[in-house]
């Protein structure tokens, strides 16, 4: 049974110590360290619970959620950074690295969200 996220998604287990990080500047960093074969493997399974993540989270409202509700919904906001390396940039993910150093990420509305 999973320790840090709400039950039902506790095969995304093994991806939170690294993608569920807490803003969108360290989610972004995140997908740079990692490379393109984690961002894959990762999109690859989360990609598919989406809506499921997404619909219980909606259930419960930015209010109801308890810190495992709050682990899942970073874990998803990094989802979309392995995404757009996977599924976006794909093979070309490695060249358009290079130059997203000169791009910071200093705050996102993801970012402003009432914590947990």
């Amino acid at each position: 049974m999973s320790t840090t996220l709400p039950p039902a998604f506790a095969e995304l287990e093994p991806f939170v110590a690294r993608w569920a990080a807490g803003t969108s500047a360290a989610r972004a960093a995140v997908r740079d360290e990692v490379g393109p074969e984690e961002c894959a493997r990762f999109f690859a399974i989360g990609f598919p619970r989406v809506d499921e993540a997404l619909d219980y989270l909606d259930g419960k409202g930015f209010a109801g959620f308890d810190e495992a509700d709050q682990r899942l919904m970073t874990l998803m906001l990094g989802l979309v950074h392995a995404g757009l390396a996977a599924d976006v940039q794909g093979p070309d993910e490695p060249r358009h690295s290079l130059t997203r150093s000169d791009m910071k990420l200093q705050v996102s509305p993801a970012d402003l969200a009432p914590a947990a």
